[in-house]
């Protein structure tokens, strides 16, 4: 068996993984990656974040012209969809931004093992891969294994019928009737996507609302208009099982009642991805939910080892991921870093967005802390007015007594974008006082961020 040592060894070139290893470089330590996958950047980057992305740019582009720019002066006839070249493109967006991860990789002299990772003990990890079997050595390793598609009982994905967000990213055709299992981020936008270009929609969730973890009153918002775009909701529903017949897919649901789709999405959460990495070799034992235990500088209960993104305690985020692997990595070169997992922003990538950091109402509710909010409608803002996107609001939440900014979230346009401002605001303690005296450009979508701090006081303008 070869063998070969390095400072650091990173276990993942998911968001998390490949971002530690290339900090890791910046810093100047001997790092390596182990991905089995042959392109670099997880399942965010391959079939997840990314992919989705492009398909939502597209579809929508394509729901427009089919029939949205009437309002603009616009006729457009003729409009057919090509679903190939729409799915070529998201390919080429991915690959490019894989393959601009392999060339950091190389330019900042990260050694890339192409394989399986299996602990042999603290320290030492097995590569298998298709050359055979490569033990590494290394003084730090960092776990970043990320996650998966969570099972549920009763239902067995095929991946035609009964798929994953990893086949529904490249269905060859529109389905007629598509059933989504799930009501999160995952499952809303990639159910947006099909419904735009044709398939009849229709979301089942186990909880009686849509987007759990999010602030209620942004997600009921956000099922209205969704729901007005075509999406049927039936909530509070539990799915027992789902079977083929006659090349359809039956959905069988408690209580007795049936529905039938040509497929079937899978979207009912994810789970870690800490099976087979040998963590028996280390002493090291996962919780209830598969989870890494870590303590607040991310090491494991072995010497030397740690753990990162979607393996351990915490939202299921790309970006959050990436924090605690540059995080991880500064503490392990000596330096201090922290994430302050309080303030991790959450976005689904429908039209319109809905986004939050900070506290929700019902968590502030929740725990007795006296706070206040402040509300502003997109159809109030002058360049929401201007694009024809009026839909959603902005919702500030502040300390009743400090007036210190709690929580920020929001439904509508672009607020993906307009989240990082009331991130930052947050980060920096400020009140929505202070937030409603920044000046912003007019007219922008970011100035409804500020009218809803200034109505926290009763002084927004243009409410």
């Amino acid at each position: 068996m070869e063998t070969s040592q390095h400072e650091l060894l990173v276990i993942g070139a998911g968001p998390g993984g490949y971002v530690a290893a290339l900090r890791a470089a910046q810093r100047g330590l001997d790092v390596a990656c182990v991905e089995r996958e042959p392109a670099l950047g997880g399942t965010c980057l391959r079939v997840g974040c990314i992919p989705s992305k492009a398909l939502l740019s597209s579809s929508a582009l394509y729901e427009r012209v089919s029939g949205g720019l009437g309002e603009h002066g616009i006729a457009a006839t003729g409009v057919s969809l090509d679903l190939a070249a729409m799915m070529r493109r998201k390919d080429e967006a991915v690959k490019l931004l894989t393959d601009g991860i392999a060339q950091l990789f190389k330019r900042r002299g990260v050694t890339r093992y192409e394989g399986t990772a299996r602990f042999l003990a603290p320290g030492r990890v097995a590569v298998s891969g298709a050359g055979g079997e490569h033990e590494i050595s290394a003084k730090h390793v960092i776990i970043a294994t990320g996650g998966r598609t969570a099972a549920l009982p009763g239902i067995e994905p095929d991946g035609e019928l009964v798929c994953t967000s990893t086949e529904a990213l490249s269905w060859p055709k529109v389905p007629g009737e598509l059933i989504v299992i799930g009501a999160g981020a995952i499952g809303l936008e990639l159910g947006t996507v099909w419904r735009r270009l044709g398939a009849k929609v229709t979301v089942l969730e186990v909880l009686k609302r849509i987007l759990p973890g999010m602030d209620a009153e942004i997600a009921r918002e956000a099922q209205r208009l969704l729901k007005r775009q075509g999406i049927v909701f039936k909530l509070g529903v539990s799915v027992e099982g789902v079977r083929a017949e006659r090349g359809r897919a039956l959905v069988q649901l408690a209580g007795g009642d049936q529905l039938a789709a040509d497929r079937v999405l899978l979207a009912a959460g994810r789970v870690p991805c800490t099976d087979g990495l040998g963590l028996e070799a280390l002493g090291i034992e996962t919780d209830a939910g598969d989870r890494i235990p870590v303590d607040e500088r991310y090491r494991c209960a072995a010497e030397y080892t740690y753990a990162i993104g979607d393996v351990i305690t915490g939202p299921m985020l790309a970006h959050r991921a990436e924090e605690e692997g540059i995080a991880c990595v500064e503490m392990i070169a000596g330096g201090e870093a922290g994430v302050d997992h309080d303030l991790i922003p959450g976005v689904v990538y429908t039209e319109p967005e809905v986004a939050g950091v900070g506290r929700t109402e019902e968590a502030l509710t929740e725990a007795g802390i006296p706070h206040r909010k402040g509300v502003f409608h997109f159809r109030a803002n002058s360049r929401a007015r201007a694009a024809g996107h009026i839909d959603g609001r902005v919702k500030v939440l502040a300390h009743a007594e400090t007036d210190e900014l709690l929580g920020v979230h929001a439904v509508g346009p672009q607020v993906s974008e307009l989240i990082a401002e009331a991130a930052v605001a947050l980060s920096r303690g400020m009140t929505s006082a202070e937030l409603g005296a920044v000046c912003h450009a007019h007219p922008t979508l970011a100035e409804a961020l500020k009218e809803a701090a200034l109505a926290l006081h009763g002084r927004a303008i243009h409410a």
